[in-house]
C-alpha cells in the first residue's frame, strides 16, 4: 500500500510540479519508504512508497520499456504472478506485483480492472495518446478521491488523501469503488458487476459449509504475499479470530514446507530460494496485536484465543484521555466526521503506531463479515429474509465510506499496511448469493449472528479435526469494536462532547451544513473539528454519515449495546 497524487492537463506543468510534490508529501505517512514522480506532457505522477512486495525494485511510478506508460498505484496485485505468465510478450521490468496493469490496458484497454485480483487505487498515463486512465477496487479497500478546478476546467487531479486537494480544487468526491475512467471520454464507467450487486435480486443458492470455509481460507492464504514482517489484528471478536487462526495456520505450513532455514530468537525466518540466495520469508509464528482499556473484553478474548492458537501476543492499553488527544489526528487522518467511524478508529490508530514501531508493515483485519453476513447485532430487527439481505447489500456497497475507510486510513497514517480477507472477491460471491434465509437472527433456535460462518469453522462434527478456535469465542456474541476496547471509551466520548459543546451552539447548526445536521453533540464535536482541519466546502461532500435504521425500531446510537439482543443477552 501507498500514496498517489496525480494531476492531468494543468495549465504550466513546470510551475506545478513543486506544488505537486508538496501535496504528495502530505500523505507520506501512507509510503514512509521512497519518493517518485513521473512528468509528461502536463501530467504529472508522484509515488509515496510502502515497500511490501518487490523490495529491491518496485520503485513508481512504473514506466513501460517503450516509455509511453507510466502507472502509479497504491495497492497489492495477489494474481500478478499469473498474470505475468499469461502476459508472455511484454518485457516486464521490476518484480513488482503492480506491474502487470500496465500490459493488461494495452490489450484489455478500460477492462483492465476486471482482471486484477486485489485492492487497488491507480492512475495510468498514455503519453502518446495524452490520455489519463484510472480505476478503484471493487468494494473500495484502498482510498481514491477525484478533484477539479473551476480555474481549470480541463485539468483532472486524483489522490489516495482528500488532504491532497483541498486547496487545488473546489469540487472533489470519493472516487466510486469498482469504476474506471477514461480521458478520452471524460466518464467513469462501472467494470465490476457481479450478479449480487443488485440489492433486490434476493438470492435463493443453497448454503454450502464447506465452500465458505474453503474460500476463506484461501482468501487468507493469497493475503500473505509479503516480503516483510506482517501479523494479525486480534479483537477477541469472532471475525479477526478466524482470520488469525486460519493465518496462524497458513504461517506453520510455509515454516515447515521451507528447506535449509535459519530461525533465530525472534522467531525469524529466513531460508535458501531455488538459486541458493538466502531470502527473508518471515516470522514462523505469526504475530497479533490487540489494544484497549485495561480490563476491556476484547483483550481477555484476545489473550485466550493468542494462547489457543499459538501466536505471540502483543497486548497494549490505552487511557480514555490519551484517546481524547489523538481524537484531532484521527480525524486529519480519516478525512471524516462519521461518529461510529472515529469511535472505533481512534484505538485503531492508536494500535497501528504501536504494531509499526515494533518492525511490521503488513497486517490481516477483519473488516467486512458484519456487512456480509448481517452481523451487527440490529439486524436480528430485520422484519424479513428479503430486506435483511437488501441491507446487507446497502452495507457492503458503503464499506468504502466506513469500515473499509477506518482500516485503510488509521493504519497507513503509521505506515502499516492492513488487508482484508472477508472482502475478497470470489468470498463475496460465494456469500452474496446464499439464501439470506440462512444468515436470519433467531436466538430462540440458537441462530446468533453470523449464525453460518460459525458453523462453517465448527470442527464437532469431525473429531479428528483440529478446532479453529475455542466455544467460548467461536460462539461469542457481537462486540463492535468501538464496544469492546471498552465501554468507558464511548461514554467518555460522549461525556466530552456534552462539555464541548453548548446547549446554544446544538440548537444552532452552521447554515453551511444544510440537510448534513448532526443529531447529537458528539457528532456536532467531531464536524466542527473536520471543519477546522478541512475548510474547503468541497471536503464534506465525500463523507457519508451512517445512521440505525430507525424503521426497524433500532436505537440511534450506533453503539452495538444498545441493540435490544444485546441488553437480552447482558440480562440473560
Amino acid at each position: 500500500m501507498c500514496g498517489i497524487f496525480a494531476a492531468y492537463r494543468v495549465d504550466d506543468i513546470k510551475t506545478f510540479k513543486p506544488k505537486a510534490l508538496q501535496y504528495s508529501k502530505r500523505i507520506r505517512h501512507r509510503g514512509p519508504d521512497w519518493s517518485g514522480n513521473f512528468v509528461a506532457n502536463k501530467t504529472i505522477l508522484c509515488h509515496e512508497r510502502l515497500a511490501i512486495v518487490g523490495l529491491d525494485a518496485g520503485a513508481q511510478p512504473i514506466v513501460s520499456p517503450d516509455g509511453r506508460y507510466s502507472l502509479a498505484v497504491n495497492g497489492e496485485i495477489y494474481n500478478h504472478i499469473n498474470l505475468r505468465n499469461e502476459i508472455k510478450d511484454y518485457a516486464f521490468k521490476t518484480l513488482s506485483d503492480c506491474e502487470p496493469i500496465i500490459p493488461l490496458v494495452q490489450k484489455y484497454d478500460i477492462d483492465a480492472p476486471k482482471y486484477l485480483d486485489g485492492m487497488f487505487a491507480w492512475v495510468l498515463y498514455d503519453k502518446q495518446e495524452d490520455r489519463i486512465i484510472a480505476a478503484r477496487d471493487p468494494i473500495g479497500i484502498t482510498t481514491l478521491y477525484m478533484g477539479r478546478s473551476s480555474k481549470n476546467p480541463q485539468a483532472v487531479f486524483f489522490a489516495s488523501e482528500l488532504k491532497c486537494l483541498t486547496d487545488e480544487c473546489d469540487e472533489i468526491k470519493a472516487f466510486p469503488p469498482g469504476h474506471v475512467y477514461d480521458s478520452n471520454t471524460d466518464q467513469i464507467t462501472r467494470y465490476f458487476q457481479p450478479n449480487w450487486w443488485d440489492e433486490n435480486r434476493i438470492p435463493t443458492e443453497k448454503l454450502d459449509l464447506k465452500l465458505v470455509k474453503e474460500t476463506l481460507e484461501m482468501a487468507v492464504r493469497k493475503r500473505l504475499m509479503a516480503e516483510v514482517p506482517y501479523g494479525v489484528l486480534l479483537s477477541g471478536g469472532l471475525d479477526s479470530s478466524l482470520i488469525a487462526s486460519i493465518a496462524a495456520r497458513e504461517t506453520q505450513k510455509a515454516a515447515l514446507a521451507e528447506q535449509d532455514v535459519a530461525i533465530d530468537a525472534n522467531h525469524t525466518l529466513t531460508g535458501v530460494d531455488a538459486k541458493g540466495n538466502l531470502s527473508f520469508t518471515g516470522w514462523t509464528k505469526l504475530h497479533s496485536f490487540a489494544i484497549g482499556l485495561p480490563g476491556a473484553p476484547d483483550l481477555i478474548a484476545a489473550k485466550k484465543v493468542a494462547e489457543y492458537i499459538g501466536t505471540i501476543h502483543h497486548e497494549h492499553t490505552f487511557t480514555v484521555e490519551e484517546g481524547f488527544d489523538a481524537l484531532s489526528d484521527v480525524i486529519y487522518h480519516l478525512e471524516t466526521y462519521d461518529v461510529t467511524t472515529i469511535r472505533a478508529s481512534t484505538p485503531m490508530y492508536l494500535l497501528s503506531r504501536k504494531i509499526k514501531a515494533q518492525g511490521v508493515k503488513m497486517v490481516l483485519s477483519g473488516e467486512g463479515s458484519d456487512e456480509i453476513f448481517g452481523g451487527y447485532l440490529y439486524f436480528a430487527q430485520a422484519p424479513s429474509a428479503a430486506e435483511f439481505h437488501t441491507e446487507c447489500v446497502k452495507r457492503v456497497k458503503n464499506l468504502h465510506y466506513a469500515d473499509c475507510l477506518r482500516a485503510n486510513k488509521s493504519t497507513m497514517a503509521w505506515g502499516l499496511e492492513a488487508r482484508v480477507p472477508f472482502l475478497d472477491k470470489e468470498f463475496l460471491n460465494v456469500c452474496l448469493n446464499i439464501d439470506p434465509e440462512n444468515k436470519m437472527i433467531d436466538p430462540k433456535s440458537g441462530k446468533i449472528e453470523k449464525y453460518i460462518l460459525r458453523k462453517a469453522f465448527d470442527t464437532k462434527d469431525d473429531p479428528s479435526a483440529k478446532p479453529y478456535l475455542p466455544d467460548e469465542i467461536l460462539w461469542r456474541q457481537k462486540e463492535q469494536f468501538s464496544d469492546g476496547v471498552g465501554y468507558s471509551w464511548i461514554d467518555g466520548l460522549k461525556d466530552l462532547a456534552e462539555k464541548m459543546v453548548s446547549d446554544e451552539e446544538f440548537a444552532n447548526p452552521k447554515p453551511e451544513w444544510a440537510d448534513d445536521i448532526p443529531t447529537t453533540k458528539e457528532a456536532y464535536f467531531y464536524r466542527c473539528k473536520f471543519d477546522q482541519l478541512f475548510p474547503s466546502k468541497a471536503a464534506a461532500s465525500t463523507v457519508m454519515r451512517w445512521i440505525p435504521k430507525a424503521e426497524w425500531g433500532c436505537h440511534e446510537d450506533p453503539s452495538g449495546r444498545y441493540a435490544k439482543i444485546h441488553e437480552a443477552a447482558v440480562e440473560n
